[in-house]
This record gives structure tokens, C-alpha cells and sequence, in this order.
């Protein structure tokens, strides 16, 4: 019982900063696969059963466009941050730098 309401409490603060992870590597042109690569490198790991999802949300929101690209041996799908999506970036991350500053003074980090 324990294990399982702290894995739903983690999976819910894990929920809105998969936003800001994914749209913090957007900014050039990437596709899914090298995206889950990218991020589990810096000790981020998304499932590709939620990236897939979360991308096509942000696109249909209009904070990422998508183009395929068909000139390689296997298409893919590459998203990339919209001006739009720059704008509501640059938002979350000043939030996100306020939120932090305040939960370091909470949890006694400072």
C-alpha cells in the first residue's frame, strides 16, 4: 500500500516536469526516439508510450510543430518548439526558477 501511494505521488510530480524536460529540447528539430535518448542521458527517462502521446498534446496546444522527414531509410516524425511554444518555455522555465528557489527554502536547502 505504502509503495504504491508514493509511486502514484512520484508519477504525479514527475507529470509536469516531463513538460518542461521535453520542450527544453525542442528548441532544434528532433524526432521521438532520439528525444527518449537525449533525455535518459541526463537522467531523465520518459517511456515512449508517454513521449508519444505528450507530443502529439503539445503539437495539437501549438507548442511544437511536426514534419516528417523521408530522405533517410526510415521516416521520421521531427517536433520542433513553435514561436508560440518558445514564448510558454520561456514562462515555465521563469516559473519553474521561482517555484524551485522557494521549495530549496522549504525543504531547508538554503
Amino acid at each position: 500500500m505504502e509503495k504504491d501511494l508514493l509511486e502514484s505521488l512520484l508519477s504525479e510530480l514527475r507529470r509536469g516536469t516531463l513538460i518542461l524536460c521535453v520542450l527544453s529540447q525542442l528548441g532544434e528539430a528532433r524526432y521521438g526516439y532520439a528525444l527518449v535518448q537525449i533525455l535518459g542521458e541526463k537522467g531523465i527517462s520518459i517511456d515512449a508510450n508517454t513521449l508519444y502521446p505528450l507530443l502529439r498534446r503539445l503539437e495539437k496546444q501549438g507548442l511544437l510543430c511536426s514534419e516528417w522527414n523521408t530522405e533517410e531509410t526510415k521516416p521520421r516524425k521531427y517536433y520542433k518548439r513553435t514561436v508560440f511554444g518558445d514564448q510558454i518555455f520561456a514562462e515555465l522555465v521563469k516559473q519553474w526558477n521561482d517555484l524551485s528557489t522557494g521549495m530549496n527554502d522549504l525543504l531547508g536547502g538554503n
